[in-house]
């Protein structure tokens, strides 16, 4: 059964889905006026993994992650740039697939855009100035009011009176409360706006992710998640919004994914401390960042680090060589499969809170066996090569030609590296064993490992 930490109630509960049938998940997406950081990169791959889990294990799953293209940084940035606000966010939105793709992440079944859902967000707001618990202050900005839904702070765990505290030291004198919040924001000059029944202007932030969530997956639905930093207040507010509008539970599950640290610091840009996912993919594979961010648990900081990266393309280049020029039948891997429990043990990593290092260390246990394997029993080898190969897949990690990756970012070309192999055999035929020494140490600088063996002599990246 699965099991999910749900930070509403603080504790891991078995997951029962609303309708078994059909499962909703909605996760905030990235705000795009700039490249996706490493947090960003640790939401995305979380929740992909998540995702897949769900779809082998549900009959439908509707993923939703939304795509924030109106806001005050995106227009600050648009500004900055001299460049229209359009360009900018489409620009952003391409570099940001191509982030996913690189990272191997799978598309959310629907990918909304802010500024595409005006209208619900216009319904949901106008409902909550019907049912009194938003107003239009004098301003023309129209504002939640906090203290009307009773229920405000449950996911947090914040008392009213404790945020108050800190909320006067900038007091709006727009608001009744200071701790209300904007759900539209009147148009300024030269911001984008749209006409709407409370004057032209624009949705603040908090209004969109409800407004997105509630219109693609009902007013209630399954799992919503995100980074940990969302939790407050933009998560409490969208419950907050949601059901202070719709009047009934908004989201049974919530996830958050733990916080990527820099020399034991959170990662922030006010900090000047974080780093792109593009910016780490020109000296690590795309495939090494997405292990390294499954090694630790979602829930747990995520320390970023060479170090760690590099033991995570060193694991990753193990469980490549363990499966390298093995294959087999679906029907020999059928039968390995019910002769061991890798499939099963895995299984109960992954539903017990998404518990990727256990996954990975099962992946370990199985590379083992098939490498103990390869000299005993080469069809048995085989046959668990698959089994690696298919478990791996559940979590989007194996699934290219292992001869490829092993090779990949190497600048020699196959032709001159072969020819220097060549050069080394016959140098170690004729004994003249510094030569081959000196051949594999200039290959080693190059970042080729040789690799010697009974049926000749293979290479892969260092």
């Amino acid at each position: 059964m699965l099991k999910i930490y749900n930070t509403l109630s603080k504790q891991k509960e078995a997951f029962h889905p609303i309708n078994p049938d059909k499962i909703g998940m909605y996760v905030c997406g990235m705000t795009v006026y700039d490249y996706c950081h490493m947090g960003h990169a640790r939401v995305l791959v979380m929740f992909d993994v998540i995702a897949r889990h769900l779809r082998r294990n549900f009959p439908a799953v509707t993923y939703v992650r939304n795509i924030t293209d109106i806001d005050d940084k995106i227009i600050a940035r648009a500004i900055e740039n001299s460049e229209d606000i359009y360009s900018l966010t489409n620009r952003f939105i391409e570099a940001m697939h191509e982030d996913e793709r690189a990272l191997g992440i799978l598309p959310p079944d629907i990918e909304p855009r802010a500024t595409e859902a005006i209208d619900q967000m216009f319904y949901m707001i106008k409902t909550l100035i019907e049912k009194g618990a938003a107003y239009q202050a004098k301003n023309g900005d129209v504002y939640y009011s906090v203290r009307k839904f009773d229920g405000y702070g449950k996911l947090s765990g914040k008392n009213l009176d404790d945020l108050e505290v800190g909320a006067r030291v900038d007091v709006d004198s727009n608001k009744k409360d200071p701790l209300d919040f904007v759900l539209w924001k009147m148009a300024k000059p030269s911001e984008p706006s749209w006409e709407s029944p409370w004057g032209d202007g624009r949705p603040g932030w908090h209004i969109e992710c409800s407004a997105m969530s509630t219109h693609h997956l009902g007013n209630h639905f399954d799992i919503h998640g995100g980074g940990m930093d969302l939790s407050f207040p933009h998560h409490e507010n969208e419950i907050a919004q949601s059901e202070g509008a719709n009047g009934c539970t908004f989201v049974n599950t919530w996830m958050h994914v733990g916080f990527v640290n820099i020399n034991d610091e959170k990662m922030s840009k006010s900090l000047n401390n974080f780093f792109t996912i593009r910016g780490v993919l020109e000296n690590y594979d795309g495939e090494s960042l997405r292990y390294f961010i499954m090694s630790s648990h979602y829930r747990s900081p995520l320390n970023f680090s060479d170090a760690n990266l590099d033991n995570a393309k060193s694991s990753l280049t193990r469980l490549y060589t363990a499966i390298r020029d093995l294959h087999a039948s679906d029907a020999a891997l059928d039968e390995v499969s019910q002769r061991f429990d890798f499939e099963t043990r895995f299984n109960q990593a992954l539903n017990d809170d998404f518990n990727t290092p256990i996954a990975l260390s099962i992946l370990f246990e199985l590379a083992k066996l098939i490498n103990s394997e390869r000299s005993k029993d080469i069809d048995k080898a085989k046959a668990l090569s698959q089994l690696l190969i298919k478990l791996g897949g559940f979590i989007g990690l194996l699934q290219m030609d292992a001869d490829a990756f092993l090779k990949q970012g190497v600048t020699l070309s196959d032709e001159d590296i072969d020819h220097k192999i060549s050069l080394r055999n016959k140098a170690r035929d004729n004994k003249d064993f510094a030569t081959s020494d000196q051949i594999r140490d200039e290959l080693t600088e190059l970042g080729i490992i040789l690799e010697d063996a009974s049926n000749g002599t293979g290479w892969r990246r260092k």
